[in-house]
C-alpha cells in the first residue's frame, strides 16, 4: 500500500503525482470524491459547543492532521469555525473503508458519520461509523501545519493564509461582523442604505487618477468610480433625508501600506445637518464597532504602541497643528521663509506648489502620523476640500473634519456646499481650461436645490487596520492588489 511521503523529501511535481495516484487508488476501490451536499449536523464549531455524549453526528471539514496507529487512526479536521478531532477504527467502519482511509492525505475534504465520545485525554472526538471523500488536494498544506509564515505566500495565496492561520480566518470573519454591525447601526439612526453607479461618464467627488473602459454600446469612454458623494447628493437633492452607501472605490495611483487601487468606503449624508452632526455619528459608529466586534477601546498595534478610543477625542484646528510643528510663525513667513523652514524640517519643497500645497507637505510628512490616538482636525484650507461649505468667518477655510486615528485618515466629514453658484465656480476652478471635467448633470441637480446636509466617508479598510493593530492594509483585504512577478518568475518585494 502506498502512502504520502513527506512534501518536503519530494519535490512539487512529484508530491503531486504521488497524491494523484492516491485519488487513483482511492477511485478503484469505489471512494471517488462523491458530489453535491453533505448534510451536517453543524459546523465543528458547533459541535463542540453543542457536545452530548453518545449522540449521533455528521461532520464535514478538511483533513489538518492525522496519527495513524495500526488498526486505527486519529485526525483531525478543520472548517471555517475550528477543529474537530475524529476516530477511525478499522473494526468500526470495516476493513474496506479503513483501507480506503489510508489513501486520504492531509488537505483531503471528507465527511464522516458517527457519535460524539470523550477520549482518556479529556478530548471530544467523532467515533466515525462510516466516511466520504468530498474533495482531493493534490498539493501539500504549508509549512507542516507549524502556521503559513511567508508573506509574498499568505497575500498571492489568500487561501493557504486562512487555512494555516487560525488567527487570520478569525480577524476576517470579525471583518464581515464589523460591515454587519455598521450597517445595523446606521438602520438604528434612521439611515437608509443605497446604490449608486460604479460606472460613470465622469469620475467626480473627490481628486484621483481613475480608471478608464470603454463602454462598447455607447461607444464612450467610463470610469470606475472614485466617489460615490455626487450620486448620494443627487438622492439628498430628491428628497432621501438620511442615506448611506457601503461598497467599493477605484483610484488609479500606487500601492503602499496604506493604499490599495480597490478599496471599500462607506458614504453617508444626513439633511439638515453638518459638520459637527457627522463628527458625532462617525464617533459613536466606530466606537459601537469596537465595542461590540473587537470588545475593546485599547488596541495594541504591531509597533508595540497602542490606540486609545477613550473619550473625549481630541478636536484641534488644522492651523493649530502646522503652528505647533512648524512654527508659531508659519503664517507669518513670506514664501521663501515657509520654504526654508520646511526643508529645516526635512520636507520637500516645489516652486510649483501653491502656498497651501506646501502647508499640506508639513502636515503630511510632519504632523499626520503622529495624530494616534483619535482627532478630529478641523477648519481645513478650502483649496483642500472643494465640495465643502465656507466657514463664515473665514472664507479661506471649509467647515469639515479628517478624523485621524493611528497616523491614518479614517473618515472626512463636512458641512456640504448647497450652493449651487459657488459650487459651480469652485469645480470650474479645480476643472482649469478642461470643462469637460465639470459634472454638469451634478450642477443641474444641485440648481433644484439642496437642503444643508452634513456628509462623511469612513474608509472600512484603514478602520480595520486601526480596530485589528494591522500595519498593513493588505493584512485587512482577503486578496491585495500586488505587483505581478516578473518574466522569470521572480517575486517582487511586497513593499514595492
Amino acid at each position: 500500500m502506498t502512502t504520502t511521503p513527506d512534501p518536503h523529501d519530494l519535490g512539487a511535481d512529484a508530491y503531486r503525482a504521488q497524491r494523484i495516484e492516491n485519488l487513483r487508488h482511492l477511485t478503484d476501490a469505489g471512494w471517488a470524491p462523491e458530489h453535491g451536499a453533505f448534510v451536517r449536523t453543524g459546523t465543528l464549531a458547533h459541535l463542540a459547543a453543542a457536545y452530548e455524549e453518545g449522540k449521533a453526528v455528521r461532520a464535514a471539514g478538511r483533513i489538518v492532521a492525522r496519527r495513524d496507529m495500526g488498526k486505527s487512526v486519529f485526525a483531525h479536521l478543520q472548517d471555517g469555525t475550528g477543529r474537530f478531532q475524529i476516530y477511525v477504527k478499522k473494526d468500526a467502519v470495516g476493513e474496506a473503508a479503513f483501507a480506503a482511509f489510508k489513501f486520504a492525505d492531509l488537505g483531503d475534504l471528507i465527511g464522516v458519520e458517527g457519535t460524539l465520545f470523550t477520549t482518556r485525554t479529556q478530548e471530544k472526538t467523532v467515533q466515525v461509523a462510516t466516511w466520504r471523500l468530498l474533495g482531493k488536494a493534490l498539493r501539500p498544506l504549508p509549512e507542516k501545519w507549524h502556521g503559513l509564515k511567508d508573506v509574498e505566500t499568505r497575500y498571492r495565496q489568500r487561501y493557504l493564509d486562512l487555512i494555516a492561520n487560525p488567527e487570520v480566518m478569525a480577524f476576517f470573519a470579525r471583518r464581515s461582523q464589523a460591515v454587519k454591525a455598521i450597517r445595523d447601526f446606521l438602520s438604528g439612526e434612521g439611515y437608509q442604505e443605497v446604490e449608486t453607479p460604479m460606472m460613470q461618464p465622469l469620475a467626480g467627488g473627490a481628486t484621483a487618477t481613475p480608471f478608464a473602459t470603454e463602454y462598447h454600446a455607447l461607444h464612450t469612454t467610463m470610469y470606475l468610480r472614485i466617489a460615490p458623494e455626487l450620486y448620494l447628493k443627487r438622492l439628498l437633492v430628491g428628497g432621501f433625508d438620511k442615506v448611506f452607501e457601503l461598497n467599493r472605490n477605484f483610484r488609479n495611483e500606487g500601492l503602499s501600506r496604506s493604499h490599495n487601487p480597490e478599496f471599500t468606503m462607506l458614504e453617508l449624508y444626513e439633511a439638515y445637518g453638518d459638520a459637527r452632526t457627522m463628527a458625532a455619528t462617525v464617533q459613536a459608529l466606530i466606537l459601537h464597532v469596537a465595542d461590540t466586534v473587537f470588545g475593546a477601546r485599547r488596541i495594541p498595534r504591531e509597533d508595540g504602541s497602542e490606540v486609545d478610543l477613550a473619550e473625549p477625542w481630541r478636536t484641534v484646528s488644522y492651523d493649530d497643528l502646522i503652528r505647533e510643528r512648524a512654527g508659531a510663525d508659519w503664517f507669518d513667513l513670506d514664501r521663501a521663509g515657509r520654504e526654508a523652514r520646511a526643508r529645516e524640517l526635512g520636507c520637500e519643497t516645489d516652486p510649483a506648489w501653491s502656498d497651501t500645497e506646501l502647508t499640506q507637505e508639513v502636515f503630511e510628512k510632519l504632523i499626520e502620523r503622529t495624530l494616534v490616538n483619535p482627532t478630529f482636525v478641523t477648519r481645513l484650507p478650502a483649496e483642500l476640500v472643494p465640495l465643502a461649505r465656507r466657514c463664515p468667518d473665514d472664507p479661506s477655510k471649509v467647515d469639515v473634519f479628517e478624523l485621524i486615528i493611528g497616523g491614518w485618515e479614517i473618515s472626512p466629514g463636512y458641512t456640504e456646499l448647497n450652493d449651487a453658484l459657488d459650487q459651480r465656480a469652485r469645480l470650474e476652478a479645480q476643472a482649469g481650461h478642461d470643462a469637460t471635467r465639470v459634472d454638469e448633470d451634478f450642477l443641474l441637480a444641485l440648481e433644484h436645490g439642496m437642503p444643508p446636509a452634513g456628509g462623511a466617508g469612513v474608509g472600512i479598510d484603514r478602520l480595520m487596520m486601526v480596530l485589528g493593530g494591522k500595519d498593513a492594509i493588505r493584512d485587512v483585504i482577503l486578496f491585495p492588489q500586488l505587483k505581478a512577478r516578473d518574466a522569470e518568475g521572480r517575486k517582487p518585494k511586497i513593499d514595492d
